[in-house]
């Protein structure tokens, strides 16, 4: 058996002030990112989604049902059974509190519902970032199973098959690992647009046994050329009689329930090998390894974005206690995105809320300088929720601008990492 997963996101790129994705010149000849992703990868897909396991980041795929509808509705088409939920937004679970992690995981399983029509058995985990307490969340929220790397559990199960990791409470969850070598040569290496070697590759699966890749969704036709034409051409082979047979994770556990357990190790992720430390330190890993730079900001933006979500959290408590459930159910029942139920300074609190958990986007420290598209972002989120904050504002923005300290970007015109943020703020249209 044979399952190939595609993890599709992009970060949140609409101007929090107007709702609309401002030009993104390095996109040219296209818009925006979002567009001419879409143009190269997620358009050209459309006919073999449903021959895939995926997730699509909902904030992406939010966009998607507004600009880009012929797709949004071929990934909707596409789904039966194969698809996995995630967080509504693409934050580094086991960096954020419990809370945190609770309202963004029930937002991402109700965003799943509302488009699927069903719920989820599967839950992606951003950057498959991972530590105890991200899986006790999931567990409790009826979530089945995850997809894990090699190196985040003690020992990767025989065959590719599912384990069981145990959980407090008696809870416990089901885990894939997937193959870390065809994943690699997928990602990166030879077997990306050469159709006979990965037909080849996968082909020796023996029976009984679980090949698994997991990619970004975008490495096909976006970061490799060509590479959607040769995902489409291995599929149609493997689609033919005495092949392996291409199938999904979650009808993968329904014949192979859990029959070993393994322990997590933790906190960890596919994309930083010193754990979770790629989002909020200095710890050597970046984009371009062939120019000097340096990523000293990442810590001071951690620090300013979690003192800024625990003071968002305080003020919402306290200017929401009477919202009908108390503040905490009426945040989760309000969803991410979309109009909220009450009156004006309902909506205000809800927004400023959305607008703290979105700057906790992983994107923003995942790229080298803090004056990038995905930085920059992450503090227009940031002083979008600081301006909602009604007469904490300007204590708040003196706060956030503390936090930053003396981070610089790596752009000597860009200045501190606190010029950055002053020059996102703007004035709420009328």
């Amino acid at each position: 058996m044979v399952i190939i997963h595609g993890h599709f996101y992009q970060p949140p790129r609409e101007n929090p002030w107007t709702g609309l994705v401002d030009v993104e010149p390095s996109a040219a000849p296209d818009h925006d990112w979002n567009v001419r992703i879409t143009r190269e990868a997620y358009q050209p897909l459309v006919p073999i989604y449903q021959f895939l396991s995926f997730d699509f980041g909902p904030t992406l795929l939010d966009w998607m049902a507004r600009e880009a509808r012929a797709v949004y509705d071929g990934v909707i088409r596409a789904e039966h059974g194969n698809a996995l939920a995630m967080p509504y937004h693409h934050i580094i679970l086991p960096l954020a509190t419990r809370r945190d992690k609770e309202t963004e995981v029930r937002w991402g399983i109700a965003h799943f519902k509302r488009l699927f029509r069903r719920d989820p058995v599967g839950f992606w985990l951003p950057e498959t970032a991972v530590d105890r307490e991200t899986l006790d969340v999931l567990a409790t929220e009826g979530i089945q199973f995850t997809v894990l790397a090699p190196h985040q559990v003690s020992k990767p199960p025989a065959q590719g098959l599912p384990a069981r990791i145990e959980l407090s409470g008696g809870r416990s969850i089901a885990v894939f690992v997937y193959d870390g070598g065809l994943s690699h040569d997928v990602a990166f290496g030879p077997l990306t647009t050469d159709a006979d070697r990965l037909t080849e590759a996968l082909e020796r699966t023996p029976p009984g046994a679980l090949a698994s890749i997991a990619v970004d969704g975008e490495t096909f036709g976006h970061h490799h050329k060509g590479a959607d034409q040769t995902l489409a051409t291995v599929i149609h082979r493997l689609q033919q009689p005495g092949k392996a047979q291409v199938t999904n994770f979650a009808a993968a556990l329904a014949k192979y329930p859990p029959a070993t357990t393994v322990d997590l190790v933790e906190p960890t992720s596919w994309s930083c090998p010193h754990g979770v430390e790629r989002w909020r330190s200095a710890c050597g890993c970046k984009i371009h390894t062939d120019r000097p730079s340096q990523q000293d900001w990442r810590a001071p933006l951690r620090f300013a974005v979690e003192w800024l979500a625990h003071e968002v959290h305080g003020i919402y408590d306290r200017e929401g206690r009477d919202l009908p459930g108390g503040p905490r159910a009426f945040l989760e029942a309000a969803g991410a995105t979309g109009p909220v139920q009450g009156n004006g300074n309902t909506a205000r609190l809800i927004e400023m809320e959305r607008g703290v958990l979105r700057a906790m986007s992983s994107c923003g420290w995942f790229f080298d300088d803090i004056a990038g598209l995905e930085g920059r972002q992450v503090l227009r989120y940031a002083a979008h929720a600081i301006s909602l904050a009604g007469a904490e504002s300007a204590r708040l923005e003196a706060g956030f601008i503390a936090q930053l300290g003396d981070a610089r970007s790596n752009d000597p015109a860009a200045g501190s990492a606190a010029d950055l943020f002053r020059s996102t703020f703007q004035p709420t249209p009328s």
